[in-house]
């Protein structure tokens, strides 16, 4: 069988992402595309790398247009999917790459953005370690999924292992991100300017103001931790995509290093898309480019008693597009790999 699909929001640089992968998803036939400002040209004169969807062309993002077809993924600014999500039809599998759905906490929601509250949906991350099992288990039948906030997903697949096994505290995480300006979105800012990221290095959102904060929380609180804390600051770097996420936490009194080790490589020893590097290893972000791929590598620092993760995702494809197609290929029955790939694009 294959299924119909819609991406709205396909002007921007998740819906491209999307549709990259779509594009090659042997179960998966893309047949409409949306967008705002865009709408009425073609696909391919807005997403020129898209050539083999040069037929496509955008139409309003709108229930009526989205309706109809068996999978829509929404790639929307928040607060704009919730209110067009409630009139799409149940049976629909509608997979939402906003922020629209992804917190539980209705105060959470209102801190940290504002507006309606829409509730949550199945989250989007399947190789999370949650109590009694993975995220992947609560992805199986659902129609409504909310795929993660790149930065989030990163953070918390570094360090959910630990949580979960027992071996770091959850009072004290500190994360520092270099990320890529493309998880900004593709409207005009000038921060994300050329000449204001070429050959600079930018904080932003620094002293527990960044969105993604609740989010991370609220995984870790799934691996089992009580009242987490997370120190979160985002460093623009000159690279179009790309996170390199450098987590830590402190160790818990007696934890040995293998009893570490065992635990990350035990929470991924049997995914396809965590991997775990070898002792003395670290990814860098050139090793994910365009693939569906978290790589981590783990060290222990003795004389600071803390564990530190090295984390590189495409913050585009695994922080977002791919994702939202990985879970959606589980929601569906299909081999969860399915139109994904492992490997980068190197140099």
């Amino acid at each position: 069988m294959v299924f119909s699909v819609a991406v709205a929001g396909a002007s921007g640089y998740a819906g491209g992402e999307l549709l990259r992968l779509l594009a090659a998803h042997p179960d998966f036939e893309v047949r409409t595309v949306t967008a705002h400002s865009n709408a009425g040209q073609r696909l391919v004169d807005v997403q020129p790398h898209l050539r083999s969807l040069a037929h496509l062309v955008l139409g309003n993002t709108d229930a009526a247009t989205l309706a109809g077809h068996d999978v829509v993924f929404l790639a929307l600014p928040h607060g704009a999917s919730g209110a067009l999500t409630a009139q799409l039809p149940d049976d629909t599998l509608v997979v939402d790459c906003g922020a629209d759905h992804r917190l539980e906490s209705e105060a959470d929601w209102a801190a940290f953005y504002g507006g309606d509250y829409f509730g949550a949906w199945a989250y989007g991350v399947p190789e999370l370690p949650v109590a009694g099992g993975k995220q992947r288990d609560r992805l199986v039948g659902v129609r409504r999924i909310a795929a993660p906030g790149c930065n989030a997903s990163t953070v918390a697949l570094a360090l959910a292992p630990g949580i979960l096994a027992g071996v770091i505290e959850a009072a004290d995480i500190v994360a520092v991100l270099a990320v890529g300006p493309s998880g900004a979105g593709k409207s005009l800012k000038v921060p994300n300017l050329a000449a204001e990221v070429l050959g600079s290095a930018n904080p932003y959102a620094v002293g527990g103001t960044h969105r993604h904060i609740p989010e991370i929380q609220q995984s870790l609180r799934w691996a089992g931790a009580t009242a987490p804390t997370v120190s979160f600051t985002p460093v623009i770097v000159p690279m179009s995509r790309g996170i390199l996420a450098t987590a830590t936490a402190r160790l818990v009194p007696g934890t040995s290093a293998a009893s570490v080790r065992e635990a990350w490589a035990a929470a991924y020893a049997d995914e396809p898309f965590v991997h775990v590097l070898p002792t003395g290893q670290f990814p860098r972000t050139a090793d994910v480019l365009g693939a569906n791929t978290a790589l981590i590598g783990l060290a222990i620092d003795e004389a600071a008693g803390r564990v530190i993760t090295v984390t590189a995702v495409d913050n585009l494809a695994k922080g977002t597009a791919g994702a939202a197609i990985q879970s959606a290929n589980i929601a569906l029955g299909l081999p969860e790999t399915s139109g994904l790939s492992t490997n980068g694009v190197a140099p």
